[in-house]
């Protein structure tokens, strides 16, 4: 379900398209985009029976790319928190900077919002 209310078909060609646009010339190889992908839909399947917000997926998908590569991060974070000015971006970077990323094989104590 999108923001708006409306309602269109989940699709991981669009999780990956999102990941792509967000790592454009970044070192990112294409099988950790993949994998992230993979993981987004395999978690989404598992926790949702139907309808799932377009924020959840967005979420998820921000979250993964920030434990990867914090410039694709805050790309994908601009277009899914839809910043409207350089002061958000900066926001933005400075939590980066507050709270580093988890490392991959680090376990989630608690819940990365």
């Amino acid at each position: 379900m999108k923001k708006d209310g409306s309602r269109v078909p989940f699709d991981i060609a669009n999780i990956l398209r999102g990941i792509q646009a967000a790592c454009g010339k970044r070192p990112v190889p294409e099988d950790v985009k993949q994998r992230i992908a993979d993981e987004v839909d395999e978690g989404i399947h598992r926790d949702f029976e139907h309808e799932v917000p377009s924020v959840e997926v967005g979420r998820r998908v921000a979250i993964a790319l920030r434990n990867i590569d914090q410039v694709a991060y805050v790309r994908f974070a601009s277009v899914y928190h839809n910043f409207q000015s350089v002061t958000e971006f900066q926001a933005e970077i400075i939590g980066l900077t507050e709270k580093p990323p988890t490392p991959p094989d680090h376990p989630s104590l608690f819940d990365d919002k």
